[in-house]
């Protein structure tokens, strides 16, 4: 048994897919801090947003959506100087925006329940022999990404929405040669 061929050479690297990557994420403020570090990785490599996730999380007051919902320009000024994160405005103002519809969905229903839903609850589980084999988006990603714009969320395109589903566990996409697989379809909870 071998890790999924993603997981390079790098120990952070090995210590989030072994410890992190796929594993049910069932919290709705920690799903959204997951689904806010991968609109900011759009464009990037996975690790460079790894290796800066504390810096994100010292700048945005540890990804607390009901604190970020508040925040205004200055505060996007303020993390445009950060250089410790990504800077890049259109992806803090979105964080922002995201915060608020955040808010709406999580007063409604439980952000964490609007996602699950999707899967009925329990994690799909993939059967992915090779990196090559698994794809890069869904129709289960291009649909929640039009739901969660339609919830007024930005930088939540299908393929920045699957990645979130295979960080979160609602989708199971270690490899069947990865030991990771059985220990992350073993911790699913159904909700």
């Amino acid at each position: 048994m071998k890790r999924c061929e993603w997981a390079g050479p790098e120990q952070i690297y090995k210590d989030y897919h072994d410890t992190e990557w796929g594993v049910p994420e069932y919290n709705s403020r920690a799903l959204w801090e997951k689904l806010i570090l991968d609109g900011f990785q759009a464009g990037l490599s996975w690790i460079t947003i790894l290796k800066k996730r504390d810096n994100f999380r010292a700048a945005f007051e540890g990804f607390d959506p009901n604190v970020i919902a508040g925040w205004g320009e200055e505060d996007v000024l303020r993390l445009l100087d950060n250089e410790g994160i990504i800077r890049h405005r259109g992806k803090i103002e979105a964080t922002i925006n995201n915060a608020r519809a955040w808010q709406k969905i999580e007063q409604r229903e439980g952000f964490d329940t609007f996602m699950w839903r999707y899967v009925d609850g329990v994690p799909l589980l993939n059967t992915w022999p090779t990196q090559a084999d698994v794809p890069p988006k869904t129709a289960l990603s291009e649909q929640i990404s039009r739901d969660l714009k339609k919830e007024g969320f930005k930088f939540v395109g299908p393929t920045i929405v699957y990645a979130w589903m295979e960080a979160c566990g609602l989708i199971n996409d270690h490899l069947v040669t990865c030991p990771q697989r059985n220990e992350c379809a073993a911790m699913a909870l159904k909700i």
